[in-house]
């Protein structure tokens, strides 16, 4: 049995990544939501929970079970070290998981959807990555609409993400989202590269 080619999707905030998941999704692509994983292990994996109480307490648990999100927010926020000691913690837990659903997959490919794909070293694992940038003004003006924040906290979040110089260094391939070029028959060209040849271009 044939385990299909890993590619991972990245961007910063605001990017559009999400949508060009979305469109491998409508094409019939598995698409493995790193994130979304996470948050769910910290709520379900019973190794991840009483690690994260071990090393951060009980608060950040509601007496119900569920993560205190904003506790836990406030505890790695701009501490680098605590930060990393949560990642250390569910990182293993989420490449598990990838492993486990990659196997019962049987399409050519499938997406690795990931917004710290290169921070995390979880592009060791993937066959091909796609970095998908836009300018920041438009990504400022994307995220304050979506989330309802400010420019200020946007930019925050921006900065404890690494740079798009940093990560094109590390891409197989970059997708510009900058309204100057069409991305769906990118798109396309790198779906049917990858059913016929196994690779991006």
């Amino acid at each position: 049995m044939k385990i299909p080619l890993s590619i991972g999707i990245t961007g910063g905030i605001g990017s559009g990544k999400s949508t060009v998941c979305n469109v491998f999704k409508i094409l019939g692509i598995p698409v493995f939501e790193a994130d979304t994983v996470g948050k769910k292990l910290l709520d379900t994996n019973a190794k991840v929970k009483s690690e994260i109480i071990h090393h951060f307490g009980e608060a950040v648990y509601t007496p119900e079970g569920a993560v205190n999100r904003k506790k836990l927010a406030e505890i790695i926020f701009n501490d680098e070290i605590q930060l990393e000691k949560i990642n250390g913690i569910i990182h293993p837990a989420v490449k598990n998981e990838y492993n486990n659903w990659l196997k019962k997959q049987r399409s050519a490919y499938v997406i690795h959807e990931a917004a710290i794909l290169f921070e995390s070293g979880f592009y060791k694992m993937m066959d091909f990555t796609i970095l998908v940038t836009a300018p920041e003004k438009d990504r400022i003006k994307w995220v304050t609409k979506r989330d309802g924040t400010s420019e200020k906290q946007v930019r925050e979040r921006m900065v404890r993400q690494w740079p798009d110089e940093k990560k094109q260094k590390l891409a197989t391939f970059v997708l510009h989202n900058n309204n100057q070029q069409l991305i769906i028959p990118e798109l396309l060209k790198i779906d049917k590269n990858l059913r016929t040849n196994g690779k991006i271009w």
